[in-house]
């Protein structure tokens, strides 16, 4: 970026579009910053999740598959949780005291690559941490940091899958219909019933006390 400096240092705040996103000028002192602002940088090659709070019909649940289709195939980028390691007390062999083998992750639960969906499910489960409202989810499976930093990815995947699956209502079967169907008419026809019972009695308390009085 050096070489832009004599034409940046001569130019005014301001923003110049540069294909993935716009290069803001921000002249400060004598210190020209550099800002690469991009929509959804950060998230790397992960699909945006629809913007809904709750799946309420079956084109929002299709919607929501949909998604999920395609993120459980997906890496979680490692730049976009908070990474921590530290030595492992459990198996691991000879390095287990030695090397910070021990993985921790920890993923704030308003990122916004997280279903809005998937979060009262997520706040249920052991690897929430209220107090700092976000996903925390350890590793010391394997002897090597880097396979520990791996499965802690993959276990947050499988928790935003499960999550955002739990929430999915499964629409019934044409049986399970017709079933319902029957259970319907089979009320129908019992209230009918009682129905025409009530207007029976009442019939003949009417009845009755006409041939009283006569």
């Amino acid at each position: 970026m050096n070489f832009l400096l004599p034409f940046l240092s001569r130019m005014s705040t301001g923003s110049l579009p540069v294909g993935v996103g716009t290069l803001e000028l921000r002249p400060q002192a004598w210190a020209i910053h550099l800002v690469l602002a991009r929509r959804h940088m950060h998230l790397g090659r992960l699909p945006p999740p629809p913007h809904l709070a709750k799946l309420e019909n079956s084109s929002e649940n299709a919607q929501a598959q949909a998604w999920i289709d395609k993120f459980k195939h997906e890496e979680i980028p490692k730049n976009i949780v908070e990474l921590s390691f530290s030595r492992s007390s459990g198996p691991g062999g000879q390095n287990v005291n030695k090397v910070n083998t021990k993985a921790t992750l920890r993923c704030p639960l308003s990122s916004s690559w997280i279903p809005l969906w998937a979060r009262d499910y997520i706040k249920r489960t052991p690897s929430y941490v209220s107090s700092a409202q976000c996903i925390q989810i350890t590793s010391t499976v394997y002897r090597s940091q880097a396979q520990n930093v791996q499965d802690c990815l993959s276990k947050l995947r499988s928790l935003v899958v499960d999550a955002a699956l739990a929430s999915i209502v499964a629409e019934p079967s044409e049986a399970q219909k017709e079933r319902v169907r029957g259970f319907q008419r089979a009320e129908k026809a019992r209230r009918r019933l009682e129905k025409s019972k009530r207007s029976e009695i009442k019939k003949n308390r009417s009845k009755g006390s006409r041939d009283y009085h006569d």
